[in-house]
């Protein structure tokens, strides 16, 4: 089992930036995939990125490909998410997750370790 605890978000104007950061402990060894999926209020948890963790092979929603970027320090057992040119469309809370198997790395269902989230929330 791996822990993975969010943090980086909060309030930002519309064209602003944050970087959301993701730490990793436990059996990280094992980790084949991580990524960020978002849930807005009223909405279902949707896939935002993800990264083959040794591979470095990325993932992206179409709704975030270009304005987003997702990274990883494997010394540090971090997984981050850089977000530019944010819109209130991307309010959310972010989650980050973390899992052994290589299928499914767009399918929440496929991730079996998860962080309590962190809230981000982007003014017009």
């Amino acid at each position: 089992q791996v822990q993975v605890v969010e943090s980086g978000g909060g309030l930002v104007q519309a064209g602003g930036s944050l970087r959301l950061s993701c730490a990793a402990s436990g059996r990280t060894s094992s980790t084949y995939k991580m990524g960020w999926f978002r849930q807005a209020p009223g909405k279902e948890r949707e896939f935002v990125s993800a990264i083959e963790w040794r591979s470095g092979f990325t993932y992206y929603a179409d709704s975030v490909k270009g304005r987003f970027t997702i990274s990883r320090d494997n010394a540090k057992n971090t997984l981050y998410l850089q977000m530019n040119s944010l819109k209130p469309e991307d309010t959310a809370v972010y989650y980050c997750a973390a899992d052994t198997r290589a299928m499914g790395i767009r399918r929440d269902n496929w991730y079996a370790d998860w962080g309590q989230g962190t809230q981000v929330t982007v003014s017009s």
